[in-house]
């Protein structure tokens, strides 16, 4: 079996789909690279994009993106709900097939270098790649944002891996790691009120003493009218969906509040979406090898 490299770049554009086109293009126009999927949220105003390849080849559609990004998203006119610092927000690359975490770390680091020689474009890194103990949690790499980081990027602790302590002046700042496969996954509430999103949130990340494997923030989806409680879902196996759906239905309960929908962002493993049909089904001495899928 070939090596094999997933990679899922995040874009702060997610509302002109010429733009989207332009960089899902330059990603396609990579020989040995697999383009798998692009997922777009207009109240986010970011879209997620999935591609597989060797590793040399995933680290130069990762670069064609940003570039390509950098010429048409300008950071001083984004605006969206979900946290960003730049134009490529952040490049995750995530070992497939006969790869280890380590050559990823490496991609991760090659990539920024060039980004920065290249485009101009300062990096952190992040994740398994991080050079500092705070900098593996990508919520910490992006506080401030865009914007907060201007000034804070100044800071010694602040400064880049690559580049000079200043943002570029419209493609930002981005982060580029390495990491194990997530969910990308959000639980809508039907309710306006941000701090019941934020205290739910709180109460089920890692951080504040919630699942280990879980990141989670509130924001409003103005579009909708209505908070969201979004998630990453570091581990599937330690954290599986529906532990998290229901720990969030249940704290929204206390407030008053229902879950009105859930959305997976991007690609997800099947076993997670098995995990979750075994549990609300009570399926009783189920074998994973009876999705027909798996079998062929």
């Amino acid at each position: 079996m070939p090596k094999l490299v997933q990679c899922v770049p995040n874009f702060s554009e997610g509302r002109r789909q010429a733009v989207i086109d332009e960089i899902v293009e330059a990603v396609k126009s990579v020989p040995g690279v697999i383009f798998l999927d692009c997922q777009s949220d207009r109240s986010h105003n970011r879209s997620v994009v999935t591609f597989v390849g060797e590793p040399q080849a995933a680290k130069k559609a990762a670069f064609k993106a940003a570039e390509t990004a950098a010429k048409l998203i300008n950071m001083e006119e984004h605006q969206g709900e979900h946290p960003r610092m730049g134009a490529t927000d952040v490049i995750p690359f995530i070992p497939i097939a006969e790869v280890a975490m380590e050559e990823c770390v490496d991609l991760a680091k090659e990539l920024g270098q060039e980004l920065y020689e290249g485009l101009g474009i300062p990096v952190y890194l992040y994740e398994e790649a991080a050079t500092r103990p705070e900098r593996k949690n990508l919520a910490s790499v992006r506080k401030g944002q865009y914007e907060g980081l201007k000034k804070e990027i100044k800071k010694e602790e602040r400064q880049p891996d690559y580049g000079r302590a200043e943002l570029h002046s419209t493609a930002g700042i981005t982060a580029v790691g390495a990491r194990p496969p997530l969910i990308a996954y959000n639980i809508n509430l039907d309710t306006a009120n941000l701090e019941i999103a934020k205290n739910i949130a709180k109460g089920i990340r890692g951080s504040s003493g919630g699942f280990r494997e879980v990141k989670a923030l509130g924001i409003i989806i103005k579009d909708r009218d209505i908070a969201q409680v979004t998630i990453n879902m570091c581990n599937y196996k330690t954290a599986p969906l529906y532990r998290v759906f229901e720990v969030v239905k249940a704290e929204a309960a206390r407030y008053g509040v229902n879950i009105i929908g859930s959305e997976i962002v991007g690609l997800t493993p099947v076993d997670a979406l098995i995990d979750v049909a075994e549990y609300y089904l009570r399926l009783e001495n189920f074998n994973k090898n009876q999705v027909l899928e798996k079998r062929l």
